[in-house]
């Protein structure tokens, strides 16, 4: 009986899209899902190998082709291994059950006498053989997917589970140009963008006759505010860029509103609000506070976040050729079939005539530069066909420009009776759009180039994401059993600066408030943190992840603060931790951290964390270990130091200087812990340690001070101003 496909096979039925046997005894498999250097092509690679009994080195993965691989849309919302790796699974069982079919015809053997080992089918009872590669002889499955083979069973599993070496890692610890950056074509040109000094300016007039003349230059677009230059060389194109700049004339419309003003512009500038019940809001009037009757307790508590930056290492980057009428885009974008149709929009081309191939660039979780560039590319390309330009953006272009994770604001309330059992429950979430990114959407456009043209396509109004777990109201349904619960999101569409997803979205406000929250409940009524979240968890799994944390945290905390403390005599120390499941049903974590605050200086250094996690069946363990680990000290930077800073004229965080981020002396010792479930399904992780390490961290500093943080980022002057409330 056949079994329904995975949504992505479901839409990519041809296994042909998805396998191909080369001829040097190599399997190309082929994702839509990209490397955004999660590991996402080894652990994607490791589930075919296990199907197809081949060795992992026998791999060879393709992903991100607008051509050839299956259209996946984006590579988002921790759901590569759940999405391309159930299909990836199914697909090469099926293709397993084909080639085994044509072995036992070929060998004139019963089916289920044949073994496989690395892509040589034998039969032991005759010692014929043959190998997958002599059975494909360069041919087609032109086979659609069926969903009756069943995958191998997790018990037999060889390969999935086990620690292996990352597929991509050997090209570039040894220096091969892997990056999008590093490309280098035949007559290859560069180019360079010169963006307006804020967001309200608009050029009014440059110089470009000037700039033509400079050496090597090949060409000087003006579209509107949309400025750029190509030349051969990149020295010669960083020098008439920064000609450009010199003698642009622009005039500035308004003004932006103060930045110190932000959260009360938050809360009151909201456009749309919705009643979120089980994760998904619904169009209906937005209720009253809930409240019990004699509650013995009843707190209220406002928790934010500033804008935050996605702060990749390496600024975005593009290469883009322009021959013949059609297009060809090396980008790094998360999303290149969703780029192509919106660069389409935009360039007034059909999708088909661009072809969008996937490159690194250094990893971005969430919507950065890297589609602005691919059109910023695309345009630039067009002024000098059959020349391919590489296209990069400075370091301040990529701070001043790229979409920001929005600031948020969220008003949480709730009563406890006399057993401390949570009887009411209110959460109010107020921010921009989530949700950003350039997609086709007729003759509106998200792309920075699309506004600045002298025949503008404007940016669409934002409107609330009305998805499961979406945009900002992802995890603000806690995963608490809590009898009433009031969930309201409150969408602001007037934003001062640019907005879209980072990682995790609203998740990382939202889990940072609730799990802050429970913290401040459960020492207002008296009880222990721990046990006061176990009393309200009924999920066997998310029990576990909670306890085995605490366990190898308390381990961890004697060894520590015993060295910590013989070490410096001017520090407060705190614990704290804190609990979430991903959408309510991706993976299950929960993080303590040891934290030390010193009490001259009120800075804050992070010692130790613990991370344990759930999810589900474990394909590669290094690879999900360095996901939650680097979620947690991504998380952790954004909760310490990161704020996006603009006055009333634009951006003011243009570099490292203005934008701080952790450094690595200031990155604590790290243990991580997972729980497998072979049996289970496996569980999107990329961004489940977001939201919990934000928490663990605001915990600890109470812990620590008897200071509550609600405010990130907890700079010093932010403990010293709740030292002074305090008194």
């Amino acid at each position: 009986m056949s079994k329904e496909l995975p949504a992505a096979l479901a839409q990519n039925p041809d296994l042909d899209r998805w396998l191909c046997f080369d001829e040097h005894e190599t399997l190309t498999l082929r994702t839509g899902k990209v490397e955004l250097g999660q590991g996402i092509k080894t652990a994607l690679a490791m589930i075919c190998a296990e199907e197809l009994d081949l060795d992992l080195s026998r791999i060879r993965v393709q992903s991100g082709d607008t051509e050839v691989c299956p259209n996946e849309f984006m590579t988002a919302g921790s759901m590569s291994v759940e999405g391309s790796g159930s299909a990836i699974r199914q697909v090469s069982a099926e293709a397993r059950h084909y080639l085994m079919r044509l072995a036992a015809d070929l060998l004139n053997a019963p089916f289920d006498e044949l073994v496989i080992e690395n892509g040589h089918v034998r039969h032991p009872s005759t010692n014929r053989s043959t190998t997958y590669w002599e059975l494909m002889a360069g041919r087609r499955f032109d086979l659609q997917a069926s969903g009756e083979i069943s995958p191998k069973s997790a018990d037999t599993h060889q390969l999935v589970g086990t620690r292996v070496q990352r597929i991509d890692l050997y090209a570039k610890f040894t220096g091969q140009p892997v990056f999008i950056q590093d490309q280098n074509f035949p007559r290859m040109v560069h180019g360079r963008i010169l963006r307006p000094p804020g967001y309200l300016h608009t050029l009014q007039s440059l110089a470009a006759d000037t700039i033509r003349a400079m050496p090597g230059v090949l060409s000087v677009l003006v579209d509107g505010s949309f400025a750029g230059v190509v030349a051969e060389t990149e020295m010669q194109v960083i020098a008439a860029r920064n000609k450009m700049q010199a003698l642009a004339n622009w005039s500035r419309n308004g003004l932006l509103p103060k930045p110190e003003d932000i959260h009360d512009f938050l809360t009151s500038h909201v456009s749309v609000s919705l009643p979120v019940v089980d994760g998904m809001p619904v169009e209906e009037p937005v209720p009253a506070i809930i409240q019990t009757e004699a509650a013995a307790v009843r707190l209220a508590a406002t928790y934010t976040k500033p804008f935050h930056m996605h702060g990749a290492i390496g600024p975005s980057a593009a290469v883009a050729e322009w021959r013949e009428g059609k297009l060809k885009l090396w980008s790094h974008s998360q999303g290149p079939m969703v780029v192509r149709g919106a660069i389409a929009q935009v360039l007034k081309m059909r999708p088909e005539d661009i072809h969008v191939m996937h490159v690194e660039n250094a990893g971005c979780y969430g919507h950065n530069g890297a589609d602005d560039a691919a059109l910023d590319a695309c345009m630039l390309a067009q002024s000098v066909p059959d020349r391919p330009v590489l296209l990069k953006w400075s370091r301040e272009d990529e701070h001043a420009w790229e979409p920001y994770g929005p600031a948020m604001v969220l008003k949480l309330q709730a009563d406890l009776d006399g057993n401390g059992n949570i009887t009411a429950w209110n959460h109010d979430t107020y921010s921009n759009t989530h949700m950003g990114r350039p997609i086709p959407f007729g003759s509106v456009s998200n792309f920075i180039a699309a506004w600045h043209k002298a025949e503008p396509m404007p940016k669409p109004e934002a409107r609330p994401g009305m998805a499961l777990h979406g945009g900002m109201h992802r995890n603000s349904d806690p995963y608490y059993t809590l009898p009433r619960k009031r969930i309201i999101k409150h969408l602001v569409q007037e934003a001062p600066i640019r907005t879209s997803s980072t990682r995790g979205l609203g998740a990382y406000g939202n889990v940072f408030a609730i799990e802050s929250f429970m913290d401040e409940l459960a020492h207002t009524a008296g009880l222990d943190p721990v046990e006061f979240r176990l009393q309200h968890l009924q999920d066997q799994r998310a029990i576990d992840v909670v306890k085995t944390s605490m366990d190898a945290a308390l381990k961890a905390r004697r060894r520590n603060r015993a060295d910590a403390k013989a070490n410096d005599k001017r520090a407060a120390y705190g614990h704290g931790m804190a609990f979430a499941r991903y959408k309510n049903s991706k993976c299950y974590v929960a993080v303590c951290v040891d934290l030390m605050v010193n009490t001259e200086t009120s800075e804050i250094k992070l010692i130790h964390a613990v991370i344990a996690a759930d999810a589900g069946q474990v394909i590669d363990p290094d690879g999900l270990s360095n996901q939650l680990e680097g979620g947690f000290i991504q998380s952790a930077s954004w909760t310490l130091k990161e704020q996006v800073n603009f006055d009333e004229n634009g951006i003011t965080s243009r570099d490292w200087e203005t934008y701080p981020i952790l450094t690595f002396p200031e990155i604590p010792t790290v243990d991580v812990i997972l729980l497998d479930h072979p049996e289970e399904p496996s569980l999107g992780s990329g961004e489940a340690t977001q939201g919990p390490t934000s928490a663990a961290i605001a915990n600890a500093v109470f812990d620590a001070t008897g200071l509550r943080l609600r405010d990130i980022p907890f700079t010093p002057d932010k403990l010293v101003s709740a030292a002074l409330k305090s008194r």
